[in-house]
């Protein structure tokens, strides 16, 4: 069995269930040694990089399944879930694991309790109401303040050594450097561009030109290009740095955690746990939950939107009306406030702030939008998604001038903060 096997079922799900339901079947039952007589896959929109769904076995237990793809890896161990228990994580431990490379599965008990993915995106789309919003906001405010807390307990230095093992970096940097930037964009400015082209609301263009321009969004303007941001990004993630270090879930995007009303939100799918650096550990949380619903939700998003492109010989000039919903800014302000800000004064306090924290911040936040899915994806994603895709990349990895944009501004905030 191989990362192969499970990323084949990953896009098959979408498109011919049934047979990626039969491979699953069979993985399960040779690799955990269990009978399984159904297996009901959910494709779901949350699910970029993952599956998940129900076995029910041959004693007649339902249970839930969930897996991370991610071919090309170089992580050897992933899912230290006992790691986050340990820690005082309050978070869903599996009854059936492999953890095996390119042979991870967990099995749970069934949670019938809503993610706060769905639970958010009912808020969007205005089938859940204000009280549910408070309800969230709550929960959410609690889960930072517990967050906060967890950070403080098991803040410490780790060795250059010790960091460059830890399974989050296969979300950052290792997609950078091995792989997947290259399998969705392009090696570098020579890839042939036949090769590798993006449908824009103007037409195909090849990447390596996409990847040359510089940017104006929204009166933010850039002067630095794709690939620039590309090789800072690359020299400010390397793994190989010591520096401190929590214990983190790693991918604590609101899919992998379940919104239980006036109990504690409950963490899931510890694929990218262990000890790391807060700000890695805080990167999927503040893009995914706050950005990143045109990444999931592309053709709805295209029909609530505007945007436009316009080429000069200096730079491309986008003007988009995207906004955050209220419960994206919710989430944004919680997880800033309660979160980022006070572990930054408690790493200034111990000396132990990197001067360019901000910069090492912005490097893996421009990773979610360029690297968690391909935006040359035209079947999945329509030319003026694909290019909202692009200006979040910019604003993400790039520090705006004439007009700030929102992630600077922010920054800027938590900057006077300290």
């Amino acid at each position: 069995m191989s990362d192969d096997l499970l990323a084949q079922i990953q896009a098959l799900q979408f498109t011919d269930k049934p047979a990626a339901e039969a491979l699953l079947k069979g993985f399960i039952q040779d690799t955990l040694k269990l009978i399984p007589v159904k297996v009901e896959l959910r494709p779901l929109a949350v699910s970029l990089n993952s599956f998940n769904g129900f076995v029910t076995l041959d004693d007649g237990r339902r249970l839930f399944f969930k897996t991370h793809t991610e071919p090309g890896s170089v992580i050897g161990e992933y899912y230290q879930g006992a790691v986050l228990a340990k820690a005082g994580y309050p978070i869903s431990q599996p009854l059936f694991s492999s953890t095996k490379h390119g042979q991870q599965l967990l099995v749970y008990d069934v949670i019938y309790d809503p993610s706060v993915f769905d639970t958010a995106w009912a808020l969007e789309l205005e089938t859940e109401d204000s009280d549910t919003l408070a309800a969230l906001t709550n929960a959410q405010n609690a889960a930072d303040d517990q967050l906060l807390n967890l950070y403080l307990q098991t803040l410490e230095w780790q060795s250059a050594n010790e960091a460059a093992k830890a399974a989050v970096h296969q979300l950052f940097f290792h997609r950078l450097a091995a792989g997947r930037l290259e399998r969705f964009y392009g090696p570098d400015l020579e890839a042939p561009a036949k090769e590798f082209n993006i449908k824009l609301p103007d037409g195909e263009v090849a990447m390596s030109d996409v990847r040359a321009v510089r940017w104006q969004i929204n009166g933010q303007r850039y002067d630095i290009t794709l690939d620039e941001i590309i090789e800072k990004s690359i020299d400010l993630l390397d793994p190989i740095q010591d520096g401190p270090s929590i214990i983190g879930h790693g991918d604590a995007h609101n899919g992998n955690i379940f919104f239980r009303g006036s109990a504690p939100m409950l963490y899931f799918d510890p694929a990218f746990a262990g000890c790391h650096h807060p700000l890695l550990d805080l990167t999927k949380p503040l893009f995914h939950n706050v950005f990143a619903m045109w990444m999931y939700f592309p053709r709805i998003k295209k029909q609530e939107m505007t945007i436009s492109l316009r080429k000069t010989d200096e730079r491309w000039m986008v003007e988009h009306d995207y906004v955050l919903h209220p419960v994206r800014e919710m989430f944004l302000k919680s997880k800033v406030d309660r979160v980022l800000v006070p572990i930054l004064r408690e790493l200034k306090r111990r000396t132990w702030l990197r001067s360019d924290w901000r910069q090492y911040l912005k490097a893996s936040l421009f990773c979610c939008p360029l690297l968690t899915m391909n935006l040359t994806d035209h079947e999945k994603y329509p030319p003026e998604i694909s290019l909202l895709g692009l200006t979040m990349a910019v604003e993400m990895g790039a520090d705006s001038e004439d007009k700030r944009s929102r992630i600077d501004t922010v920054l800027d905030e938590v900057e006077k903060a300290l």
